[in-house]
């Protein structure tokens, strides 16, 4: 089956870098775009960033120049790299797969900037 594990997260300090990983497994990675969404309590989950087949990415405004998204498909991991973190960034990060057989999220990775 689909599984789907995250790390890499932590507690930094502001103005601090993390790089989080995403391994999947059960699933022929390379043929699917992957996403990092992001959830506080009391919100919504919220999509961070994506990732297409052909590498081409997206990102929220929030984000947009100090968080980069990559995939290494030999390695089936997607990547976020997140730079120049604000207390605005604490979460639990997941990664996403949308799948024939439906939705494929991690069990999350918590990621804390204190203010």
């Amino acid at each position: 089956q689909v599984r789907l594990v995250e790390s890499g997260g932590g507690l930094v300090q502001p103005g601090s870098s993390l790089r989080l990983s995403c391994h999947a497994s059960g699933v022929n990675f390379k043929i699917f775009p992957m996403d990092w969404y992001r959830q506080v309590p009391g919100k919504e989950r919220e999509l961070v960033a994506t990732i297409a087949v052909s590498g081409s990415s997206d990102y929220a405004d929030s984000v947009k120049g100090r968080f980069a998204i990559s995939r290494d498909n030999a390695r089936r991991t997607v990547f976020l790299q997140m730079n120049d973190l604000k207390s605005e960034d604490t979460g639990v990060y997941y990664c996403h797969l949308s799948h024939a057989t439906g939705d494929r999220w991690g069990q999350g990775t918590q990621v804390t900037v204190p203010s």
